[in-house]
């Protein structure tokens, strides 16, 4: 086996729809099938933080699950129960682990996570915080690179031009998150 990153293995072994799950019926990794009122969250974790959060297109398996055992795992679902219930949260508070990612990758996920919750920020944005103004597009493949989607809260970046963009749970969910932070859906584009 190759000396690759211990998590850039996990990562990769996470791709799909199923990947997570997959993952967690064949080695037992701290997990979770989490389920939201916008569809279910797959979260992986190990000992106390969390690897990656990701919507799921799929209901969860008939295979073996495991109960949130590790306290970041508990911390987490009842963050999400309060976020879910229309509550506003920090989900600074959950320690993540994207050391995988680029640099500048994580400069973006870092600059994310100053965006309060009810609030939208553009690429743009982002690109002139970290010092990188003409990096917007660079930016947007950062943000869609995001492995613990809601915890780095990237469904409150859009586009400059009060577009959207895009956003890996889909655009609908997007509308659906920003809705609950209080977002006026229709006044984007």
């Amino acid at each position: 086996m190759s000396k690759s990153n211990p998590l850039e293995i996990i990562s990769k072994a996470l791709s799909g729809d199923d990947g997570l799950r997959k993952l967690r019926n064949t080695v037992g990794i701290p997990s979770f099938c989490y389920k939201s009122p916008i569809g279910w969250i797959d979260i992986i974790a190990e000992e106390n933080r969390i690897l990656r959060v990701s919507f799921s297109k799929a209901e969860p398996s008939s295979g073996p699950t495991f109960p949130p055992t590790l306290p970041v795992l508990t911390k987490t679902i009842k963050l999400l129960d309060t976020y879910f219930a229309g509550g506003a949260i920090n989900f600074a508070e959950i320690p993540v682990q994207v050391a995988y990612g680029t640099e500048f990758q994580q400069q973006v996920w870092k600059t994310i996570q100053q965006i309060p919750h009810g609030e939208v920020q553009s690429y743009q944005w982002i690109a002139n915080r970290i010092g990188r103004p003409k990096s917007g597009r660079a930016v947007g493949n950062a943000v869609g690179a995001n492995p613990v989607s809601i915890l780095i809260p990237c469904h409150r970046v859009i586009r400059s031009t009060g577009a959207l963009g895009g956003y890996g749970g889909g655009l609908e969910r997007k509308r659906q998150l920003l809705a609950l932070e209080g977002q006026d859906i229709g006044k984007f584009k």
